[in-house]
């Protein structure tokens, strides 16, 4: 283990994968050994890599562009099985993606089911996940500094353990004819062509809504663009420190509530934000010479062989 850490984002271990302790270990143990049904459906990612991002477009096109009536609802159409086990999966609207951040080989698999998987590059991920970590109270982080984060993202000690592994774990398994891969980049690129190619893997029925009627797509886009997730999101965080919230109260996420006001956090934390900056190339505001180069390094050997090494070219 990783010496000289000051501090360390809260985890548990099981199946010898680290998680967020502020998880119920009866729901992750769910998502573990859940059996995957015929049509279903799961999003995949590392920590950070676009996740939530891609539920609300996989949530899109299921509903064909109809707007969500109560953004709260987002829990239950596009549930964390990490955090909400069996709960999460059984209230599920179908059809629907489940989300998880589980690697290839601990997933629950079924030929049957689908499999959207999204990359990132590293540095990015590696800055979010800090933020990440840093203001979500349950992980007891709050005064957690980036060089020490850093550090355990390159010893491969945070939740789901290292990144390249869990990219590796994956990377045989990107032309599948049940998995869909894209990356974060290409969804800021050119969302439009990741939605129709999106569309095409979930279904033909889905296809075809889309080249009837134009407005479909554009409310697909519309809904899964980054300023209007971070407001719908906001209103939920808002809704849920309040008394109007009337979203789905999931054992699993009164777990995390519970866990993380135990840890008693300071009352100026800044707002939780799964969508908070949403670019590519933050990372150049927060590694130092040496972390870019010494993450460099991990890189080049870890995916020597693959065709990572051309979708994150060496800077």
């Amino acid at each position: 283990m990783t010496a000289n850490i000051q501090r360390r984002p809260r985890y548990a271990i099981m199946n010898g994968i680290l998680y967020p302790e502020m998880f119920s270990l009866k729901c992750f143990k769910e998502a573990l050994e859940y059996k995957p049904q015929p049509g279903d459906v799961f999003i995949d990612t590392y920590p950070k890599c676009g996740t939530t991002w891609m539920q609300n477009v996989a949530l899109y096109v299921f509903r064909k562009g109809k707007e969500l009536e109560d953004p709260t609802e987002f829990f239950r159409a596009a549930p964390f099985i990490d955090m909400l086990g069996m709960e999460g999966i059984n209230s599920m609207p179908r059809p629907g993606a489940f989300k998880t951040h589980l690697p290839y080989s601990h997933l629950p698999y079924s030929p049957e089911a689908k499999y959207i998987f999204v990359a990132r590059n590293p540095k990015d991920c590696c800055v979010s996940f800090f933020h990440h970590a840093r203001n979500h109270p349950g992980f007891g982080y709050w005064d957690g500094e980036f060089d020490d984060f850093f550090e355990l993202f390159m010893a491969g000690e945070l939740g789901y353990n290292d990144y390249f592994d869990h990219l590796l774990d994956w990377y045989p398994h990107r032309n599948n004819p049940n998995v869909f891969y894209t990356r974060f980049e290409d969804m800021k690129k050119d969302m439009t062509s990741v939605v129709l190619k999106l569309s095409k893997f979930l279904g033909q029925e889905y296809t075809d809504v889309i080249e009837k009627d134009n407005s479909v797509l554009n409310n697909i886009l519309q809904y899964s663009a980054f300023d209007y997730m971070k407001k719908k999101l906001s209103e939920v965080h808002d809704a849920q420190k309040g008394t109007s919230f009337s979203g789905p109260v999931f054992e699993g996420r009164n777990h995390c509530i519970k866990f993380a006001a135990s840890l008693n956090p300071p009352d100026e934390l800044p707002e939780l934000q799964f969508v908070r900056k949403g670019i590519i190339g933050d990372w150049r505001n927060h590694f130092s010479p040496d972390q870019n180069e010494r993450l460099n390094k991990k890189f080049l050997e870890k995916m020597k062989g693959t065709e990572v090494l051309q979708w994150y070219p060496v800077e």
